[in-house]
């Protein structure tokens, strides 16, 4: 905790000491890592009471209390089972928190929370919680045993739509609003670890793209099993991306359809759960995401994203007005601040990104972190947290609100690398580039290719954030000239830019590539075309792979991680929101399907797949090695025993030396 009165900074919970031992995470919380990217041990994430002055967490299926305001030290709160997700209530006296697929509550500071509440199936004209005087809440389990899972995000939501989170406290404590997620349609994916064999295969529920999705709903529940379901055309939008509380006698929810093309910000009433609509947004292929819209401010107004008429930027939009204009792209919008705006944008190259603050009512823009590199804030109570990344490391700054400023403490190691990757735009699309050239390089000196990347909608890979660039010059160092390409279909250029790529993956990403090669081979003569070996993970596996099985003319060897290899088994969210359903447009995924390509492998190609992923699962890879095989085709496979898809525990480190053997074979 940092104390911005006085700069100071006390530890309120270290894992190390609260369980010197790593225990076994709960299944949930370890899915929900997945879908958040978490990889570190200890405590991934904390929720704090609305006073700001307690923060709850689970370590390892236990919860935990930490109080901030010097009055006791963090302990530990007995609870049902393995817990997930712990929030605080408004004053910090109750704790909801979950349990295996159940919702409880539990009192603060040491109660008991013994199993039980009411058990009865949710039903309709419940009286509302929050009506009538305040009743006392009874600990235990609150959610009913119906089959469903309570307080969770579903995977579509988690994974692909932003949301990460199941319920949410009331203002005045009284209620919660919690998700209750249906997944009884659903196929089953299994996966076992064939190097435990005496162990059993774990099953999970996948959505598929063209199948069923997860039935969500949400319920507003009060003391004394008090329940109201919200009300709302979930067979049209049965996407919930984002929920919670306004006060205490109204809840913002956003919805969408299923191709995401229609984006609606509801207004619901907690009493009957009554729902209206409050604004739409469209787009003919999808509305791309912009976080912190759509929202209503605190004037009531509306905020929503926008595209500028020629497609050209991102923009936002007041009460369906433009606020900005062509000269900015607004990437996110942070909150509110001093009576603007608080925006993250690009003002000038895609790899940069600026902090300002926008006027609402005439547009204008206030640079508050617009140097070289990336900037991002967040903001509460009219304090700022600045971070500013670039080349020499990552800085973050605390503006108090009475201007005063703060440098918070950095316990993490220092980069490994100073990275200045040569940043150009080619080709008539103005494809961002990025060039990491060996330490030393002696000018004139060849070197073969290696590039790496995504190249899949919704990550910017050339970006002058310093972290993404250190395994890049380490693999430069290797003996390889790194090359990384925004193709078209990638964010924060222009929306015509990002919407490229409907329904049209690797066309639009392989011709990208491939022009972008040879306008850099032209600009930096150290780079040798005859030798390019191409790498990725997820997407960026798909681009491998489809590399030397579509393009051997330009990519000569490829190392494909946890590729998608046929998108008809990839999940509805992500996939259908480019690709349109499976059932509407065969021939698109019959298109972006690799497995008929086997038999066109000339170049060596290595593939990767972590048999524990429950995102890209590992058939994805066993079906293109399958197929590789019944054609005669050589090919590697590495695949790795009770790996997930974000390669944890220092996978990733671990197999460059298989990567970097096998590269250096093929292009050497």
């Amino acid at each position: 905790m940092l104390d911005t009165a006085t700069g100071a900074e006390r530890l309120l919970a270290d894992p190390r000491e609260l369980s010197p031992e790593p225990g076994e995470l709960p299944v949930a919380e370890r899915r929900l890592r997945e879908r958040i990217r978490l990889v570190a041990a200890g405590i991934g994430t904390y929720a704090l009471s609305g006073d700001g002055l307690r923060a709850v967490f689970a370590l390892y299926g236990r919860l935990y209390e930490a109080p901030g305001d010097g009055t006791g030290k963090t302990r530990e709160i007995p609870a049902a089972g393995p817990v997930v997700d712990p929030r605080p209530n408004t004053d910090g006296s109750l704790i909801a928190y979950v349990s295996e697929d159940a919702l409880y509550v539990a009192r603060a500071g040491g109660d008991t929370t013994e199993p039980g509440g009411d058990t009865t199936a949710p039903g309709e004209g419940t009286t509302a919680p929050g009506s009538g005087a305040a009743a006392p809440w009874t600990t235990g389990r609150i959610s009913p045993d119906d089959g469903a899972r309570w307080g969770l995000a579903e995977f579509a939501a988690a994974e692909e739509l932003g949301r990460a989170r199941g319920h949410w406290w009331s203002p005045d404590g009284q209620a919660l609003l919690a998700a209750r997620v249906d997944e009884s349609a659903l196929q089953r994916r299994w996966f076992a670890d064939p190097a435990h064999p005496e162990l059993p295969a774990e099953d999970f529920a996948y959505p598929e793209a063209g199948g069923p999705n997860a039935s969500v709903g949400l319920w507003v529940m009060g003391p004394a099993g008090r329940r109201v379901r919200l009300d709302w055309d979930s067979r049209t939008y049965p996407y919930v991306s984002d929920a919670g509380w306004e006060g205490a006698e109204e809840i913002l929810l956003t919805v969408q359809d299923r191709l995401q093309q229609n984006v609606l910000l509801l207004s619901a009433d907690p009493a009957t759960g009554a729902t209206r609509e409050l604004s739409r947004t469209t787009h003919p292929h999808w509305v791309d995401p912009l976080p912190g819209t759509p929202a209503r401010l605190s004037d009531g107004r509306m905020l929503t994203a926008a595209d500028t008429p020629d497609g050209t930027a991102r923009a936002l939009a007041l009460d369906g007005v433009l606020l900005t204009r062509d000269e900015v792209q607004i990437r996110r919008v942070a909150g509110e601040h001093r009576g603007a705006l608080l925006v993250e944008a690009g003002l000038r190259e895609p790899a940069e990104q600026q902090v300002l603050l926008l006027d609402p009512d005439s547009g204008t823009l206030t640079p508050l972190a617009d140097g070289p590199g990336v900037h991002s804030a967040a903001a509460s109570a009219g304090a700022l947290l600045l971070t500013s990344a670039g080349p020499d490391g990552i800085r973050r700054t605390v503006r108090a609100a009475d201007g005063r400023e703060f440098t918070p403490a950095d316990l993490s190691e220092p980069l490994p690398y100073r990275v200045v990757p040569r940043l150009t735009r080619v080709t008539e699309h103005g494809l961002p580039t990025a060039v990491v050239l060996p330490r030393g390089h002696v000018p004139g000196q060849r070197l073969p290719v290696l590039v790496q990347g995504y190249g899949g909608p919704g990550f910017q890979d050339v970006s002058l954030e310093p972290r993404r660039w250190q395994h890049r010059q380490w693999w430069a160092d290797q003996g390889f000239a790194v090359v990384t390409v925004d193709n078209r279909g990638t964010p924060y250029v222009s929306p015509a830019f990002t919407h490229a790529m409907y329904r049209d993956f690797s066309r639009v990403t392989l011709d990208d590539q491939a022009a972008a090669l040879r306008a850099l081979g032209e600009r930096h003569p150290e780079l040798d075309l005859g030798r390019v070996g191409v790498m990725g993970w997820s997407y960026g596996g798909y681009l491998a792979a489809a590399a030397v099985l579509r393009r051997p003319d330009v990519f000569h060897a490829a190392v494909a991680g946890a590729p998608p290899t046929d998108f008809r088994h990839y999940d509805t969210a992500y996939t259908e929101r480019y690709l349109g359903l499976p059932q509407d447009n065969p021939e698109v995924y019959e298109q972006e399907s690799l497995i008929a390509d086997a038999p066109a492998l000339t170049r060596p190609l290595l593939l990767i797949t972590g048999l524990a992923d429950d995102n890209v699962h590992p058939s994805h890879t066993l079906r293109l090695s399958r197929a590789l095989t019944d054609a005669g085709r050589p090919h590697r496979l590495l695949a790795l025993p009770g790996v997930t898809h974000m390669t944890p525990n220092g996978t990733y480190e671990k197999i460059a030396a298989q990567e970097l053997a096998f590269l250096k074979a093929a292009l050497h």
